[in-house]
Order: structure tokens, then C-alpha cells, then sequence
């Protein structure tokens, strides 16, 4: 037996008892009469005194971070330790065994304040691990999934598992493919989501599904996205509308949230948000409703003005209250990040202040007729500041999105302490691809609003689906929709997008085939596991939401992944590699 009890369990109710514990040296502290040694295991920590001096001995062979276990017995500390749930007691041991040693230099300290590389810490993420914080977001990463899968239970949803080895469809990233051995020349494709699976398990007559799902998609990372792989609680229902949807998550995700943190969280129904109003006052379609900016458009405003970088331009403002006390600097800061991160070409501003006087940046064109309607119609008031965006109109809203973030954190006007929540809806159908083609704007499985009446008579980029996301502090936390499951809307939709009716066949075969075979309506979401637990630990990099993680180039640095592979693995599944040397 390697332990009695744990290292955070004792307490002056164990004095005098003789245990046996095992965990790993956190501190050692030789003080010539007594060493002391903190041993520390996922529970917590317990002080360990060696004053017998044959034992001594062994410990002047002892590392940090070496794996031991001791016997001893249980005594009261005449010093307590507050700061920790065993600090009333110590055990003084009476027996040492190593049972893994760790090397005398570490790469970094486990558990310390000062700043480690990233990669470093990833190439020996199995050290990293052992730092308290990280262990814990792991844990509590543990303990929300169990919430989930009950939750979802509790609403009568079943747990099927879907295929890993799938086939490969366009669902808006790239995918990884896994070439056949079998099946010469053949891949098989890692699934973007269970998307076919899932909406084949309701042709299926499942009434429920769930799963705590793997995604994959050949995506760059970012702070808020894992390179490759990704988890989310995936999840659809038959005979199911947006409403339907709606209520599963706003009965599961609160609650969940509501468990694991002592912030204030947005209740359900949730604010609904239609697509084209949250690009037109925020900027941007996962809205941070802790910000209280808005993006206003003000092209009429400047129709007459001599300020030649608004001609012809479509002019969009930010109107910050009580933003004229900010000095110089601080416009010279908000200029540059416009132009370096936003992509603007400038950004224009002036100050309205508390005299009524129009002051700084652009000034003198702002007419006493233009401050007269910025005041009645666009709510400027004294001692505010205001900021202008001039481009072509979607390039307009995307850089106003991106300011209006940026104001809100440099003024700190973020509402402090809370989840807000809301619903974006009525996504567009269709949208213009970079070649100026009709493409998917958003899941090609969704259904039009209108059905087959819209597809037929209207302009494709007039055309809503029934597809929603759920947005969390501006971060896009969900993604669903109604799915289209009649084949007729489905060959219409694809037609739009360019594809033949015998390409639906060839690429989503399974689909149009089982939609032949009586399919009820159906609909779901899937809320992203990652950025859940991301947000309810309220850190900034998923990363350290996740246990093995990828770094930024997309790299495994501890498993060394990805890496080559022998001639002969490459001959067994019939590929031959083709390299260009520049």
C-alpha cells in the first residue's frame, strides 16, 4: 500500500495516528537538526519533519519534484500554517522510499509566479501539469463535462457516439485527410463535426442525441482556438424548432456556468440579435454586450462636408461619453492601433467638450449644423469623444468593430464580474465568396426561411436561414441551425451555391439518400467544451483549458507531432511523397 491518506486530507483529528503517504517533493528545507520536506499530491500539501538522523541521510539524496513515499506519524505543529488546510498538523517520518527520482536540474519551476516560454512549457507539458492552477483548470474541465453529459441526460437526450474515420465534405475549413490501406488511393476525412451523422441518427428515429464530440479542422490557432482538434457538447433533436434549441441551451449552458463561478450570468431567454443589426452596431457577429459602445452610421451627417478622406466614403462613429478628459496621447494610440491592427487608413476624432466647444483631431469640419444633428440624432453629449471610420461599407463596420472592441478595453468600460449572453440570428443564406461568387454564408445544411419560395424568387443574398449562434462576453460560444431536411430544398440550396444535383449525391450520398426515407424536421447546436471551460476560468488562451495542447504553429512539442514517417508506412497506405526544393 503506497498511501492511507492523502496529502490534503489530515487534520487534528489524525494526531497521533501513523500513515502512509505519497506525492511529489515540492520544497525541502535542511535546518542541520530537521529537514522538512512539503509533499505535495492533486489533494494538497503536508508538512513532513525527518529528525531521525539515519533518514537524514537518505534525504540529502532527495530532489524536488522526485516522487517519494513516507510513513510517520501524525503530531500537532507548534507553528500553524494558516495559508493551508493541513497547516495544523505535520508528520514526522519514520520512513522514506523513492519510488521515482527526477532530475536534479528542472527546465522550469513547477510552481512559481515568474514567467515561463510557452513552448518550453509545452515541450514538458507533463511538468507544466503539476503547477496548481493548470491542474486545475484540467480538473474543472473534468467536473463540467460530468455537468454536461448529466444535464443532457436530464433532458432526455441519449449519448451515441459518431465515426472518427469519416468521409470529407465541404463544411468551411479544411479537412484532415487519413489515407486507406485498403482502399488504394482512397482517404477518409476526420470529421469537421458529426454534422451527416448526427442529422442521419434523427432519420434514424433517435428522438435525442448527444455527444461530447471531437471536431477537427486544418485551421490556423488563435487565442481562443485550438489548432486541429476541438471538443464541443454536440447535440440535435427531432421534430424541433430554433425555440426548441433555444430552451435546451438556455436550460443547460447557465447552469453550468452558474456552478462553477460566482459571477453574475445572463438567464435565458437570452437577448436575440438579428445578423445584419449586430454587424451594424457592433461591428462584428459575437458581440461583447459587457461593452457598452455602439457603432452608429453618420454618412448622411457628412454629405456636404469639405473633408475630402470622407468623400464617397461610408463614415461610421463611435461616440465615447465622458471620453474628452483623455489627453492627446491617447487618441495618438487609438490612430495607430486603427491603422497597424484594424487595418484603417486612419481614424479620424474630436473632442466635444464641456463647453460646447468642438476641440482636436478634425474639428474644424465639424459644422455647427453637423454637431447640432450628432447631439438630436446620435446622442453626442458634452464631454464625450468621437471616433470616425471611413472606408467601403463592410470594411467600414469591420474596422469600427474592431475600435469599439479595442476603446472598451483601453477605457475599461467592460462590465465587470458577469457572463453576458445573447443570440445572434437570422443569418444570411448566402453570401459573395472573394471571386464574387454565390456561396454558403454560414452551414450549408440549414433551412432558408421561406423553404423553396425564397430559393426560387429571391435574390440569394436576400435570403435568412434559420441559423444562430450563441455569443458569450464576444466570444462565440455556440453554432446551429434547423437543418434542411427535404431533398428537393436541399438540391435547390446547393444549386444556388453552385453545385450540381449530382454533386450533392457524390458528397453528401448518405444525406440525400436517407432524406428519401421519410426524415422528420430536426434541429440542434453544439456549444464548444473548450471555450466553456475557457470563459468559466476566465482565462485568456484556451490552452490553458487544455491538456495537451498545440502551440501556435500548430505543433504537439511534447509528442513531436507532426513528424516524418518511414518509407515503408508511406508504401503501406500507397503514397508517394512529392517535395519541391526552392
Amino acid at each position: 500500500m503506497y498511501r492511507t491518506k492523502t496529502c490534503g486530507e489530515l487534520k487534528l483529528t489524525n494526531v497521533n495516528e501513523t500513515v502512509e503517504l505519497a506525492g511529489w517533493i515540492q520544497k525541502i528545507r535542511n535546518l542541520g537538526a530537521m529537514v522538512f520536506i512539503d509533499l505535495r499530491d492533486q489533494f494538497g500539501i503536508t508538512q513532513i519533519v525527518i529528525n531521525d538522523e539515519e533518514i537524514q541521510k537518505q534525504a540529502k539524496e532527495l530532489t524536488t519534484e522526485s516522487c517519494i513515499h513516507i510513513s510517520g506519524k501524525v503530531v500537532e505543529r507548534s507553528n500553524k500554517n494558516t495559508k493551508i488546510p493541513t497547516g495544523e498538523i505535520e508528520v514526522i517520518a519514520n520512513e522514506i522510499e523513492v519510488l521515482g527520482k527526477c532530475k536534479n536540474v528542472l527546465p522550469f519551476e513547477i510552481n512559481t509566479e515568474q514567467e515561463v516560454r510557452e513552448d518550453l512549457r509545452l515541450e514538458y507539458r507533463f511538468l507544466d501539469l503539476r503547477n496548481e492552477k493548470l491542474h486545475n483548470n484540467i480538473l474543472l474541465r473534468s467536473k463540467i463535462l460530468k455537468t454536461l453529459r448529466d444535464r443532457m441526460d436530464e433532458l432526455g437526450f441519449a449519448e451515441i457516439q459518431t465515426p472518427i474515420l469519416a468521409n470529407s465534405s465541404p463544411e468551411g475549413a479544411r479537412d484532415y485527410l487519413v489515407p486507406s490501406r485498403l482502399n488504394p488511393g482512397e482517404f477518409y476525412a476526420l470529421p469537421q463535426a458529426p454534422q451527416q451523422f448526427k442529422q442521419l441518427l434523427m432519420v434514424s428515429g433517435f428522438d435525442r442525441y448527444f455527444q461530447i464530440a471531437p471536431c477537427f479542422r486544418d485551421e490556423d490557432p488563435r487565442a481562443d482556438r485550438a489548432p486541429g482538434e476541438f471538443y464541443q457538447l454536440d447535440f440535435e433533436m427531432s421534430f424541433a424548432t430554433q425555440e426548441d434549441v433555444f430552451k435546451v441551451i438556455e436550460n443547460v449552458v447557465p447552469y453550468t456556468f452558474e456552478k462553477f463561478t460566482n459571477w453574475k450570468v445572463d438567464k435565458g431567454p437570452f437577448i436575440r440579435i438579428p445578423y445584419r443589426e449586430a454587424m451594424e452596431k457592433y461591428g462584428i457577429d459575437k458581440p461583447d454586450l459587457r461593452n457598452p459602445l455602439i457603432i452608429q452610421d453618420v454618412t448622411k451627417c457628412f454629405e456636404n462636408s469639405e473633408f475630402k478622406a470622407f468623400e464617397g466614403k461610408t463614415i461610421k462613429t463611435i461616440i465615447v461619453p465622458n471620453g474628452a478628459t483623455e489627453g492627446r496621447k491617447f487618441f495618438d494610440k487609438m490612430t495607430e492601433f486603427a491603422v497597424e491592427e484594424a487595418g484603417a487608413k486612419g481614424l479620424a476624432w474630436a473632442k466635444y467638450e464641456e463647453n460646447g466647444e468642438v476641440t482636436g483631431g478634425i474639428s474644424k469640419f465639424i459644422t455647427e449644423e453637423i454637431k447640432e444633428k450628432l447631439e438630436k440624432e446620435y446622442g453626442m453629449t458634452r464631454n464625450s469623444s468621437i471616433f470616425f471610420i471611413a472606408d467601403e461599407f463592410t470594411t467600414a463596420q469591420k474596422i469600427a468593430g474592431l475600435v469599439r472592441i479595442e476603446l472598451g478595453k483601453r477605457l475599461e468600460l467592460l462590465e465587470k464580474d458577469v457572463y453576458r449572453f445573447c443570440w445572434i440570428v437570422d443569418f444570411p443564406m448566402y453570401e459573395l465568396s472573394d471571386e464574387g461568387t454565390i456561396d454558403f454564408n454560414h452551414n450549408p445544411f440549414s433551412m432558408p426561411q421561406g423553404g423553396m419560395e425564397s430559393l426560387e424568387n429571391k435574390d440569394p443574398l436576400d435570403i435568412l436561414a434559420y441559423q444562430y449562434d450563441l455569443v458569450c462576453n464576444g466570444y462565440e460560444m455556440a453554432s446551429g441551425a434547423v437543418r434542411n431536411h427535404n431533398p428537393e430544398i436541399m438540391v435547390k440550396a446547393f444549386e444556388i451555391a453552385g453545385y450540381e444535383e449530382e454533386d450533392v449525391k457524390n458528397r453528401f450520398g448518405a444525406l440525400y439518400n436517407a432524406f428519401q426515407y421519410g426524415t422528420p424536421p430536426h434541429a440542434g447546436a453544439a456549444p464548444g467544451v473548450d471555450r466553456m471551460v475557457m470563459l468559466i476560468e476566465d482565462s485568456q488562451n484556451i490552452r490553458e483549458v487544455i491538456a495537451f495542447p498545440k502551440n501556435k504553429r500548430a505543433r504537439d512539442l511534447l509528442m513531436r507531432a507532426p513528424s516524418q514517417v518511414t518509407e515503408q508506412q508511406l508504401k503501406d497506405v500507397h503514397i508517394k511523397l512529392a517535395i519541391n526544393e526552392e
